[in-house]
């Protein structure tokens, strides 16, 4: 009983680690990557679908994204979805791809995108902390409905603690290395 609560704890925990990771493909930093684009919809033939469906989407160097549709008639509608999703270049379209093309980025842009992370981060460690205070919760529960003894349910919320500090340290290291990775020209 009290090893699921553990093991349900942790899952969460991980879980939470990994929508950190999620989010920061949204930031920008020195390479360009193409999940900016993960975001963007398309009405394909009535449904709303991403741009690495209805086509290739690569990054062919740091600065530069290339969109190569399978229909060409799509050209029009992606270009127009680029242009109103507001990622901070315009789409040059030649008639057969769609070429974007990112100027480098400023220490302004760089510190602003440092300050964005540290915001993820700090959703992050929320997010882990009130796994454990769930966890907490449970574990209590069971103490006053006799479940568990005293010393049990100490041990439990100890251990729910130390795993708690790991997750946090490892969210300290992400941010730490993203930063560097962000900050880097």
């Amino acid at each position: 009983m009290l090893d699921e609560i553990f093991n349900e704890c942790e899952t969460k925990m991980k879980k939470s680690i990994e929508h950190l990771m999620h989010d920061f493909k949204m930031l920008r930093t020195g390479k360009v990557t193409t999940q900016v684009l993960d975001n963007i919809r398309i009405d394909y033939y009535g449904t709303m679908t991403p741009l690495d469906q209805v086509g290739s989407v690569l990054a062919t160097d740091a600065t530069t994204i290339v969109v190569n549709p399978w229909e060409k008639n799509l050209l029009q509608l992606i270009d127009s979805a680029i242009s109103k999703a507001n990622i901070g270049v315009n789409p040059n379209n030649d008639g057969s791809v769609i070429k974007l093309f990112f100027p480098p980025m400023t220490v302004e842009q760089r510190q602003e995108s440092v300050k964005q992370m540290k915001v993820y981060g700090e959703n992050a460690k929320v997010a882990v902390r009130n796994d454990r205070r769930n966890a907490n919760d449970k574990v209590k529960k069971h103490e006053k409905d006799k479940e568990v003894t005293a010393d049990e349910s100490k041990a439990a919320q100890d251990n729910i603690q130390k795993l708690t500090d790991k997750f946090i340290a490892e969210i300290d290291t992400i941010l730490k290395n993203k930063e560097v990775d962000i900050l880097k020209v």
